[in-house]
């Protein structure tokens, strides 16, 4: 059976910790719903209602825009372990770039990742936990190291001339703010 919580108790906050992913789900007024899978060690619990995530850079920039159009953002976990329990945070999410105060504030929580693009931040409403006895157990073989290589290959030049290429605009043609400055 769901139950909902106004803050991240510590039952709840140690399951985050335990889980190797997570995903982000995110739509604009009009236009698509983008949902994302992420991983490596990128997300950070701030404190009850607040939690953040380090996002890497990718094809898109989805959830950057969308959060500029409106802010609204779930996050979501499955045990894919022995315990069978499904977690989602519903909130509010604010972009936080390199050179912002809050980006400033909150990238010594990760551990340096090359091609780190930016933070999310996300201001909770609510979290609800389900049941998840239909999700399949799995075991995590390793973190897959493409991403982090191909971002190590780029250069922050390069990284910066692919964010200007494909991620200064949504699917839907929303612009995300990438290039904007802090």
């Amino acid at each position: 059976m769901a139950q909902f919580f106004q803050r991240l108790d510590d039952t709840l906050k140690a399951f985050i910790a335990e889980q190797h992913m997570f995903f982000v789900a995110t739509a604009p007024g009009e236009g698509r719903v983008n949902l994302s899978p992420k991983g490596m060690d990128t997300f950070r619990v701030i404190d009850d209602t607040t939690v953040c995530y380090l996002d890497l850079t990718g094809s898109g920039n989805e959830t950057a825009a969308h959060l500029r159009d409106n802010g609204r953002i779930t996050v979501m976990w499955c045990s894919f372990g022995g315990t069978a329990r499904i977690l989602r945070l519903y909130g509010v999410g604010r972009v936080a770039r390199p050179g912002s105060p809050d980006f400033e504030r909150l990238i010594g929580l990760f551990p340096a990742i090359a091609g780190a693009r930016q933070i999310m931040v996300v201001d909770m409403d609510e979290a609800q936990t389900s049941c998840g006895y239909a999700v399949p157990q799995y075991e995590l073989v390793r973190e897959r190291p493409t991403l982090v290589k191909w971002a190590e290959t780029q250069g922050d030049d390069g990284i910066r001339d692919y964010w200007a290429r494909k991620n200064v605009t949504s699917i839907d043609g929303l612009r995300t703010g990438i290039l904007d400055g802090a």
